[in-house]
């Protein structure tokens, strides 16, 4: 029997999670599911530039495990440009960490995903400036999202 998944950490939640080649009627497409968890070894690895032990340590996994992820979305990415099919973000076995802000009067806050997906510009809770500054993960400590327990489902196809 093998070990459970480990839940990998995300701290990006996309505002669309669906895409598809224009001019193409979706029910003619084939489509490939790219988990949120791949999605976030793409975005650490290939938008932010980080190399595969500071993007595995954001993620709470080992470095193979983050290899293997990052691996299995570029194929689906490639698979998806190259063939012309649609691409759905969906599932994965992950855990939403809250966005950390800071103030120029250097208060530091914490606003949980959703929120800061629906409203992103935060005023400081304590001296009430408008313009604060996302902070990176520092703290390896972290909150399940919805409802405190992994999330798990989609298909990976």
């Amino acid at each position: 029997m093998p070990r459970p998944r480990k839940c990998r950490r995300v701290s990006f939640m996309p505002g669309v999670n669906y895409y598809k080649p224009a001019g193409v009627p979706l029910r003619f497409l084939d489509e490939v599911c790219l988990s949120f968890d791949e999605l976030e070894s793409v975005r650490l690895k290939d938008l932010e530039d980080l190399d595969q032990e500071q993007s595995a340590e954001r993620m709470n996994i080992s470095r193979s495990t983050f290899q293997r992820v990052l691996e299995s979305a570029r194929t689906k990415i490639a698979d998806a440009l190259l063939n012309g099919k649609a691409i759905r973000i969906e599932g994965g076995d992950f855990e939403v960490l809250p966005q950390r802000y800071t103030c120029a009067n250097g208060h530091q806050w914490e606003v949980p995903l959703e929120q800061a997906v629906k409203s992103p510009r935060q005023n400081c809770p304590i001296c009430n400036i408008a313009t604060p500054s996302p902070l990176p993960v520092i703290d390896m400590t972290c909150r399940r999202g919805r409802g405190g327990r992994c999330h798990r489902g989609g298909t990976n196809r």
